[in-house]
């Protein structure tokens, strides 16, 4: 029985000719790279934990995969880079001081959000994009990843550590942690590292009579229990009143307030507006000039001009949000530098996919324990 086999032809009716080896390879690898470059802007994207700002709810050397599909994936600003990279060309830094950037930013489109399945609310945990690193656009500005405290319209205040939201206790996170002084007892020398780790305890700082510990409240009482140990209290360099210059809005004369004491401060919200008193302007100038897409603003003197023009009262474009790290006393956070806005959110961190401990040894270093453990 003879068998025929079909055979494709091209326009001229010939034999389509079979694709080379190289030209196989190179479809397969740009097909790889388009699909996983919309798989990275609309669905989700891989992250890593590089600093203890979140600790313990997610330690150094955490991967987690980020869902663009919860807030919805935002429209590129910056169309003219390298796919799948962020600012720098992978690697470059080795060759190159500062790194070889991946991007030109000779174009820059509007952004727009597309629909996603849910908005922002407090205690997600929430990648987003610096606000203040202006040298960048801003979908290429550096990947935070904090807790969400307070929503737009919000009214956030913190006294003795104690986050308030609109006037009610706000829940605290079940791994959050602070720095607290370690009393030992006297005559006690250094305490062996194996002893902090079987608390639970991966950062001290050895200090007059004692240990400086970053440590939840379960590690502090755990620690507590050991016999060389007097006391372990919390530790705060700025006491209620006290002022510290570098929290926002920095301005120590008109705000008295720390990091463990902080407001009562209004989160802006969308068509919310408010008179531009000296207080106002010291809060909210920053978030006109920077992030409200306005043209030529002068903020100076405790008023805002916008081309040209005083201005009295400002509606807000967009919404904002609190973000604050669960490592209380070792974050950089919307205490230090203000409100994240809307156009910043990336998405939010859902599972965590891998883990390891760089500081432990080779059969150590995987936490088999996180891998595939969902964010809370």
């Amino acid at each position: 029985m003879n068998l025929k086999f079909w055979k494709r032809k091209n326009a001229e009716g010939g034999e389509v000719k079979k694709k080379s080896a190289t030209r196989e390879w190179v479809d397969a690898i740009v097909f790889a790279v388009v699909a996983a470059t919309i798989i990275r802007w609309a669905f989700l994207e891989a992250f890593t934990i590089p600093t203890p700002s979140m600790e313990k709810s997610l330690l150094v050397g955490d991967f987690l995969f980020v869902s663009k599909i919860h807030y919805g994936p935002r429209t590129p600003i910056t169309p003219l880079q390298l796919p799948l990279t962020h600012q720098k060309i992978w690697f470059s830094e080795a060759f190159v001081n500062g790194g070889i950037p991946s991007y030109l930013d000779w174009i820059q489109l509007p952004q727009y959000r597309l629909p996603g399945i849910s908005d922002v609310k407090r205690n997600d945990v929430v990648v987003f994009n610096y606000p203040m690193e202006l040298e960048h656009p801003v979908d290429l500005k550096t990947n935070y990843i904090k807790r969400c405290i307070a929503e737009p319209g919000d009214v956030i205040e913190i006294i003795n550590r104690q986050v308030f939201i609109n006037g009610r206790e706000f829940t605290n996170p079940p791994e959050m942690q602070y720095v607290r002084f370690m009393k030992t007892s006297p005559g006690t020398n250094m305490i062996n590292e194996r002893v902090f780790k079987r608390h639970n305890i991966s950062k001290w700082q050895k200090g007059n009579d004692g240990y400086y510990v970053w440590a939840t409240d379960e590690a502090a009482t755990s620690i507590a229990s050991e016999p060389f140990i007097e006391s372990v209290d919390v530790f705060s360099q700025y006491s209620k009143g006290t002022p510290n210059p570098h929290i926002y809005p920095n301005n120590p004369e008109l705000f008295d307030w720390n990091e463990d004491n902080f407001g009562p401060l209004t989160i802006p919200a969308k068509g919310a507006t408010i008179q531009l008193t000296e207080e106002n302007v010291a809060l909210y100038g920053p978030v006109i000039d920077y992030y409200e897409n306005n043209d030529d603003v002068l903020v100076q003197n405790g008023k805002v001009s916008i081309e040209g023009k005083e201005i009295s009262e400002y509606t807000f474009k967009q919404d904002y949000y609190f973000m604050m790290g669960d490592n209380r006393h070792d974050s950089a956070d919307s205490r230090f530098w203000g409100f994240v806005p809307e156009d910043h959110i990336v998405g939010k961190a859902f599972i965590i996919w891998f883990s390891y401990d760089k500081t432990e040894s080779f059969f150590s270093k995987v936490r088999w324990s996180r891998i595939f453990d969902l964010i809370r």
